[in-house]
């Protein structure tokens, strides 16, 4: 069984890599090698008391510190039977957060979900429960905070810029232009079409 890392009390001798010299006055005073399960729950339970996490985030930090699979596993299913990972209840929770308290729309929420490592199942539970009119009054509600800040450019830059940031937060083109458009009291330019990729939202900023 691969030989789990303690975690150093001095994060200073952790990163140098040199030993306590207590440990080398007496050999037989050495602490014996950790369990890899205690190990893992400790470093569980202090990332949970932190900040909620997912199993996936949580496999990931057991797996940087060297904890082996087989005692990490076990550790997050006995979490998960206890209900101290939940990634149903986060995946929900996430949504309500980032919804209300940045604006995200359901796009651009899944895509944070996914990067968490929540399963495919759960994103979509969890983002069904935004239904589009309380998405749509986000959207209003974005556009209006913003919409001072572009009086008096030109009608296709303001447009850009109302419709790029909803573009950011993760609202589709055709829900962007009709909020913008009864933001702006009256019709998009003729002339005006959105920029190449508005659909395809990627770098979206949530702290636009």
């Amino acid at each position: 069984m691969a030989r789990v890392r303690r975690i150093a009390a001095d994060p200073a001798a952790a990163d140098s890599g040199l030993a306590d010299p207590s440990d080398l006055s007496d050999p037989a005073a050495a602490d014996p090698p950790a369990d890899p399960e205690a190990v893992a729950r400790q470093i569980c339970l202090q990332l949970l008391t932190a900040a909620p996490r997912t199993r996936a985030q949580l496999a990931s930090a057991l797996g940087r510190r060297g904890v082996p699979a087989d005692a990490a596993n076990a550790v997050l299913e006995r979490f998960a039977d206890v209900q101290l990972i939940d990634d149903a209840l986060f995946a929900q929770a996430w949504v309500d957060s980032r919804h209300h308290g940045r604006g995200l729309a359901r796009r651009a929420l899944a895509a944070e979900l996914r990067q968490r490592g929540v399963a495919a199942q759960d994103i979509q539970s969890a983002v069904s429960r935004l239904d589009p009119e309380q998405e749509q009054a986000t959207a209003r509600a974005l556009v209006e905070r913003r919409l001072e800040a572009t009086r008096g450019l030109p009608a296709p830059v303001q447009i850009r810029r109302l419709t790029g940031m909803l573009a950011r937060k993760g609202y589709p083109a055709e829900l962007a232009f009709r909020v913008v458009r009864a933001a702006l009291a009256g019709p998009l330019p003729d002339a005006f079409s959105p920029e190449p990729g508005f659909d395809e939202i990627p770098d979206y900023d949530p702290d636009d």
